[in-house]
C-alpha cells in the first residue's frame, strides 16, 4: 500500500482509539494503558507532522495530560488519593511523573502481605520499567515537536525516579540488577527478576533524553550522567544476552538499533560494540522466529500486537543499512554491520506479511484481537507509519 493509504488507515484507527478509550469525546473514567498511550501520543505527532491538522497534536497532547491524571495517581478502588508521588496537588501538577506511572492493569496491585500468583500477577496493576521506558521516549518527542522543554523535563524526572527504584545492588559483589515490576508507589517489587532487554532499553532511552536535553540548551534541565553510567555498568555485567525469539523482543531490538544509530550521528552515543550485539541478536531471534512457523497459524493462535512489534522494527532495517553507509567514519566494523543489517533485510517482506494480516477485517474478529483490541490498533498503526516513533531526529517524511 502506498504512504497516503496508510496514512488514512492510521487516522482512522487512532481517530477510533481515541473513541473507545475515553480520549475524545472526553471521559470522566478513561481506560488509559501506559504501553498502548506511549505509541499512541507518536502516533498523534506523526499524524500532525504529516497533516499539519493541529486536530491530532491536540490529541497527543491530551492523551499526555489524561495518562498524568489517571496512572499518575492513585487508582479509583484504592483507600489512597491523590498522586502517587504523595505530592500536593500544585506541586503534583508540575511533577506528575516523579514516582513513575502505573501500568494502568484491571486489578488492583498485590500487597506485600499477599502471597504471589503468576498467573494473577499479569492482570495485576504497579509499575513496569519497559512501559515507564517507553513514556519517556514519547515525551521526549513531543519536546522535540511542540519545541516545549517542559515535556522533556517530566520524561527525565521519570528518569531518575524509574532508576532509583528498579535498580539495587547485590549485597555480595555489589553488582547492580533491576527488577521487572514495582508497586504502585514504587515502595516495594512485585517481581524481582529482571527484564532481558530492560538495562538495553533504559541505556539508549536515558541517553536519548540527555542528547535532547543538550540540544534544547537548558540548563535547568536535571542530568542523567550518573543513570547512564549505572545502566552502562548493568549491561555489561549481563554480557548482553540479547536474543530472543519473542517477536515484540525481537521488534524492540530493532527499535533500539535504529535510536543508537540516531544518536551515534547525532554525537550523543559512543558505544558502537553494543550496536554490533544488538543487529546480531536480531539477526539470530528473526530467524529464530521464523523456523517457528507461527505466521502461518490462524488469527486464534497469535497475538497481533507482538507480531506488529516485530513489524515495526523491521521497518527501521532500510535507514539503519542507509546511516551506516552515509557515515562511514562513525562506525567501527562497518562491514561487519552492513553484513548484519543485509541479512536482516532479508526478513523485512515479514513486515508486509504482519500488516496485510491484521488489515483482513476477517482477521480482527478472533478473539485474540478483540480481547487486546486497543494495543492490536495502535501498534498496526504505528507499523503502517512507524516514523512518529522510530525517527527522534529525522525532520523528513514520517
Amino acid at each position: 500500500m502506498n504512504q497516503n493509504a496508510n496514512i488514512a488507515i492510521v487516522k482512522e484507527l487512532m481517530l477510533d482509539f481515541a473513541r473507545l478509550t475515553g480520549l475524545e469525546p472526553a471521559s470522566a473514567h478513561p481506560r488509559r494503558y501506559l504501553w498502548t498511550d506511549a505509541f499512541a501520543v507518536c502516533n498523534y505527532l506523526m499524524l500532525y507532522r504529516q497533516t499539519n491538522d493541529k486536530t491530532y497534536l491536540d490529541l497527543g497532547l491530551r492523551l499526555v495530560d489524561q495518562v498524568h491524571h489517571t496512572l499518575g495517581r492513585h487508582r479509583d478502588d484504592d483507600p489512597r488519593r491523590g498522586w502517587i508521588s504523595g505530592l500536593d496537588e500544585h506541586e503534583g501538577e508540575r511533577h506528575p511523573t516523579r514516582s513513575g506511572l502505573r501500568i494502568g492493569k484491571q486489578l488492583n496491585e498485590r500487597k506485600p502481605t499477599e502471597p504471589p500468583d503468576e498467573r494473577l500477577e499479569w492482570d495485576q496493576d504497579g509499575q513496569y520499567y519497559h512501559y515507564l521506558t517507553k513514556w519517556m521516549h514519547a515525551l521526549s518527542c513531543v519536546s522535540r515537536v511542540t519545541g516545549d522543554p517542559t515535556y522533556l523535563c517530566w520524561a527525565i524526572e521519570l528518569a531518575q525516579a524509574a532508576h532509583k527504584r528498579f535498580t539495587y545492588s547485590l549485597p555480595i559483589g555489589g553488582r547492580k540488577r533491576m527488577y521487572w515490576k514495582m508497586s504502585i508507589d514504587l515502595s516495594y517489587p512485585l517481581v524481582t527478576s529482571m527484564g532481558q532487554h530492560d538495562p538495553l532499553d533504559g541505556f539508549v532511552t536515558y541517553s536519548e533524553l540527555h542528547v535532547s536535553a543538550r540540544d534544547f540548551k537548558e540548563s535547568s534541565l536535571p542530568d542523567l550522567k550518573h543513570e547512564i553510567a549505572d545502566m552502562a555498568e548493568i549491561c555489561r555485567g549481563m554480557g548482553m544476552n540479547l536474543a530472543t525469539s519473542d517477536p515484540l523482543g525481537i521488534g524492540g531490538l530493532l527499535s533500539d538499533a535504529s535510536r543508537i544509530v540516531q544518536l551515534m550521528i547525532h554525537g550523543g552515543f559512543r558505544y558502537s560494540r553494543l550496536l554490533e550485539s544488538v543487529l546480531n541478536s536480531a539477526e539470530l531471534g528473526t530467524e529464530d522466529f521464523v523456523i517457528g512457523g507461527t505466521l502461518e497459524y490462524p488469527a486464534e493462535y497469535r497475538l497481533a500486537f507482538r507480531e506488529l512489534g516485530l513489524s515495526i522494527g523491521l521497518s527501521a532495517v532500510g535507514d539503519i543499512l542507509k546511516w551506516i553507509d552515509e557515515n562511514p567514519d562513525l562506525f567501527q566494523q562497518k562491514s561487519y554491520l552492513h553484513q548484519r543489517v543485509e541479512a536482516l533485510l532479508g526478513y523485512v517482506t515479514l513486515k508486509d506479511k504482519i500488516e496485510k494480516f491484521w488489515r483482513d477485517s476477517k482477521n480482527r474478529e478472533a478473539s485474540t484481537w478483540v480481547e487486546h483490541r486497543e494495543i492490536n490498533m495502535v501498534m498496526l498503526a504505528t507499523s503502517l507509519a512507524p516514523g512518529g516513533f522510530l525517527k527522534i531526529y529525522d525532520k523528513g517524511d514520517y
